[in-house]
């Protein structure tokens, strides 16, 4: 474990290193302001108050940036004060700002600053993010849009609008009409992207415009708004739109839209698409392959499970190996096949491997012994969180008795009893408060629970001290969500900020080749100046990219190799009007202000993600090799260039 005093002297050595390399009077980041710090340290400190005395400052820059920090802060009783800065700022920068962070208070008492602005405001950027907050914010979607469509800005500004408020079932059929003509191609790609994003995650009941939607998904000169639109297909139970999935996996040459394709197919019968599942088990894209296997595991049939466990043996990745076998036990329990899952952990070497395969035991429950003693013996992190998971697991599996409750409930107890490792007090927890599966009925005594809330430490343990807390909440009968609050613990080294060069870069060094990445220490100082200290000791160096979830992220940062990796410190989410695009890097976090050092680059656009997840930096150069990177993957090392240092 690395203490808070170890982290701030780490900090002040990296802000020495970068003073000794910059040789210059001239500002770097706007940082080199005294009060633009002091705005941000009392945004990083949550000090609500101290940031009104700036929102009617003579200085634009300090209004922009006080108001901004509510985006950030998410304090709802600063509404009626940042909806009047909306209305009557004479600037557009901190009126943009306004709009933004009213989007982030999602307040119900928003929605009337929002439409007041939307009738006055002239600037046509600030006009798009008021859009953007309206769709965040408002009870119905009811813009007119023919206002806005003829200005190629503002009419994506209404896209993501609708696309904001289908996201929370708030957009009606008035709302899918407007969505489908901005499918059209004589519309930006922006706002073809929204649309079409907008019908893949939030529309309902849009089965008339399935035409429009296929040629999108087929034609759309933007691989981007193809993916999405491929993606709402599968919402369109028709043999047209099944024949339109099936017609892209065999003609588009872009990975993504492939993948997109192959998830879509989920939606239909197993039967019928099958056999475009199985040919994608073998596409040269490993991304589509993966995706492939995961729609067998969420289909497949009792009738086919033999099919499927043939297949095991012609498939070269590892993990697309594990699903097969998980989609096989899932549909016909059987003991030779579970032995040989067993027999190949035996043989595999890397645990990354390992764990996918003690996961594919999760609908065997009668393997819960194996599992068990793997987890008593496993010599890393990887091995033991999977085996857990896996226990859990069988408890949520179709397959599991009743009468294995018991046997479960006192390996449930030894484990929390006998267990130093988060991760797996965590994940136990997690079926000790699952009131379905009946464990509080045997373990009426939740004493091992108090003993292992003492094992863990915030901010470090946070996930696992949440679901600790949730079974102890769940086995003493109290009603509400039992939470767990990770205060404030890591201040911002504005002396290493404010030496960060505004475009400063860093090479991420891959065993798949490199990837450079350009920091927004403007918009994200805190999150900027973290990854720096941790590059410059070296911290990412040799870890394993524990997470790929084709066509969203890759993620690492975790010194544990499995997720569940921190240190003991958090830093706070920094949230800005920015969007996810494709090769966006943000922070991982287990809620807001929980971020430490796990972080992620996103394969496509990811605009759920927004205003939701810290983006700190983007990818400036190595798409390709994030687009290939997998699981167990390594980080060799992170360079923080500087070019006078050379």
């Amino acid at each position: 474990m690395q203490s808070i005093i170890s982290r701030n002297f780490l900090l002040a050595m990296t802000a020495t290193i970068f003073c000794s390399c910059h040789h210059t009077d001239n500002p770097i980041n706007k940082f080199s302001d005294e009060t633009r710090m002091k705005i941000a340290d009392f945004q990083d400190r949550r000090q609500a108050d101290s940031l009104y005395r700036y929102f009617k400052h003579e200085n634009a820059l300090y209004r922009h940036d006080a108001v901004l920090a509510f985006g950030s802060l998410q304090d709802t009783s600063a509404v009626d004060r940042i909806g009047t800065v909306l209305l009557t700022d004479p600037d557009a920068e901190v009126r943009h700002v306004a709009a933004f962070a009213l989007g982030q208070l999602q307040h119900p008492a928003c929605e009337r600053f929002l439409l007041d602005a939307l009738e006055k405001e002239a600037a046509t950027y600030v006009t798009v993010e008021i859009l953007h907050a309206y769709g965040k914010t408002t009870s119905e979607w009811k813009v007119d849009p023919s206002i806005y469509l003829e200005d190629t800005t503002t009419a994506a500004g209404v896209a993501w609008s609708i696309y904001r408020a289908g996201l929370r079932g708030k957009a009606n059929a008035d709302a899918n009409a407007v969505a489908r003509d901005l499918l059209k191609p004589d519309f930006s790609q922006d706002t073809r992207l929204g649309a079409a994003h907008f019908f893949a995650r939030g529309a309902r009941d849009f089965q008339e415009f399935e035409k429009e939607l296929i040629a999108s998904a087929r034609e759309d000169h933007s691989a981007e708004v193809r993916m999405a639109a491929a993606l709402s297909l599968g919402k369109i139970h028709s043999d047209s739109a099944l024949a339109a999935l099936k017609g892209i996996i065999k003609n588009d040459t872009d990975a993504r839209v492939l993948t997109n394709s192959v998830r879509a197919l989920g939606s239909f019968p197993y039967p019928e698409v099958k056999h475009y599942l199985y040919e994608a088990l073998n596409h040269q894209d490993v991304n589509v392959e993966i995706a492939a296997s995961e729609q067998i595991v969420s289909m497949l049939s009792e009738d086919d499970w033999i099919e499927v466990s043939s297949l095991t043996n012609l498939v070269a990745n590892w993990r697309v190996q594990a699903n097969l076998y998980e989609a096989s036990l899932k549909a016909g329990q059987n003991r030779d096949l579970a032995q040989e899952i067993k027999d190949r952990y035996g043989k595999a070497a890397d645990p990354h491997q390992k764990a996918a395969l003690l996961g594919s035991l999760k609908h065997y429950p009668q393997a819960y012994l194996f599992v068990h003693g793997e987890l008593l013996k496993a010599d890393t992190a990887i091995i033991r969180s999977a085996a857990a998971s896996t226990l859990v697991g069988m408890n949520q599996s179709r397959q599991f008795e009743v009468t294995l409750r018991t046997a479960f409930a006192k390996i449930y107890q030894e484990l929390i009893q006998s267990q130093d490792d988060p991760a797996v007090l965590g994940t136990i927890a997690s079926a000790l408060s699952d009131s379905s599966l009946g464990f509080r009925e045997i373990l009426q005594d939740p004493s091992f629970l108090y003993d292992a809330r003492r094992k863990l430490l915030l901010p470090e343990h946070n996930e696992s001290l949440q679901s600790i807390e949730a079974a102890i909440a769940h086995f003493e009968k109290r009603k509400g969500n039992a939470t767990v609050e990770n205060n404030f613990n890591h201040s911002i080294s504005w002396e290493l900020v404010r030496r960060i060069p505004g475009d400063q870069r860093a090479i991420i060094r891959t065993s798949r080749g490199n990837i450079i990445i350009r920091f927004f220490v403007n918009e994200s100082p805190g999150s900027v100046a973290n990854f720096v200290a941790l590059a410059q000791e070296n911290y990412f160096d040799n870890k394993a990219v524990h997470r790929v979830v084709p066509n969203f992220v890759i993620q690492d940062g975790c010194k544990r190799g499995d997720g569940w990796g921190s240190e003991n410190y958090s830093i706070r989410s920094e949230f800005s009007p920015r969007r996810y695009r494709t090769g966006s890097v943000g922070m991982a976090s287990a809620g807001k202000d929980t971020e430490g050092t796990q972080w992620f680059i996103t394969h496509s656009p990811t605009p759920h993600l927004d205003g939701r997840y810290t983006i700190f930096a983007e990818v400036i150069e190595g798409m390709r090799v994030v687009d290939f990177i997998q699981v167990g993957d390594k980080i060799l090392d992170v360079e923080v260039e500087n070019s006078e240092a050379r």
